[in-house]
């Protein structure tokens, strides 16, 4: 069933860069927020110019502003569940992890944002070893696609066997649970693999045809939070969260010239 317009109870929190052509970052993060009925709040790690055809400039926060927006949300309201994006640089990366770790927030899911869909770099090579140190520790989930999931472990990932194999090794370098997406391996089926350290859950959709999209990947992983901060289970949200994401692309506005945003305005939870 949708979920119902109602006065949303739960608060979920992004910390992420801003997407001024609105398809991802914090602007996906909190229309997905929206979608599932969970009021949203926002840490704005980065301003990038960009759009649908590529990233043309990217600004990052001062890190005592990036501190300072956690440290007031989280003390006027405290989020159920936190999610995090595009970080950046390395020094916005481990500011985060001090601040995750300082406020003890829970449900913590960690989306390493490198590389945006355009082939435009998001994160600082030198920022890649603290994000593999300090934030997948804390992490109660990571959803890495498998080019983040090759950079993170140091091996490919191309097979829908590596799949299985790199969320197993991302539990092992500290994260509770590992969501790999399979969405860049070859073939027409769509394999997305979740590991939470004793059970193993894999969802096959076939491959939705035809113009590129971008946000999928901040999507995913918003709702995740928005599921969590509600106090669902992790492999119902994981499930809850692929569906979203899948009849978004499917119905997806095609607007721009390049790859199009997703269609955030489809009922959550419809057909799961």
């Amino acid at each position: 069933m949708p979920v119902a317009h109602s006065t949303p109870t739960a608060v979920a929190l992004t910390i992420a860069g801003s997407d001024s052509g609105g398809g991802a970052g914090i602007q996906a993060d909190l229309k997905t927020f929206q979608a599932f009925g969970v009021f949203g709040t926002s840490v704005i790690t980065a301003i990038t110019a960009q759009n649908t055809t590529g990233v043309y400039g990217v600004h990052a926060v001062p890190v005592d502003l990036v501190r300072q927006q956690v440290e007031v949300v989280v003390d006027d309201l405290a989020p159920a569940a936190v999610k995090t994006g595009m970080l950046a640089t390395r020094e916005l990366v481990e500011a985060v992890a001090d601040a995750i770790d300082a406020h003890r927030l829970k449900a913590f899911v960690l989306d390493p944002v490198m590389v945006a869909t355009s082939g435009d770099r998001l994160l600082a090579e030198d920022a890649v070893d603290a994000v593999r140190t300090r934030l997948l520790p804390l992490a109660a989930l990571v959803t890495p696609n498998t080019h983040e999931a090759e950079l993170l472990l140091g091996h490919e990932v191309k097979t829908p066997e590596d799949l299985s194999r790199a969320a197993r090794a991302l539990v092992e370098l500290g994260a509770r649970a590992a969501l790999v997406k399979g969405g860049h391996l070859e073939g027409d089926e769509v394999v997305d693999l979740l590991w939470d350290g004793s059970h193993e859950y894999v969802w096959r959709h076939p491959r939705i045809k035809g113009r590129e999209a971008h946000g999928t990947g901040c999507t995913l992983s918003a709702a995740v939070t928005a599921g969590l901060a509600q106090g669902r289970t992790l492999e119902v949200v994981v499930g809850e969260a692929i569906d979203f994401v899948a009849r978004a692309l499917e119905s997806a506005p095609q607007l721009g010239r390049g790859s199009t945003p997703l269609n955030h305005m489809v009922s959550a939870r419809q057909h799961v």
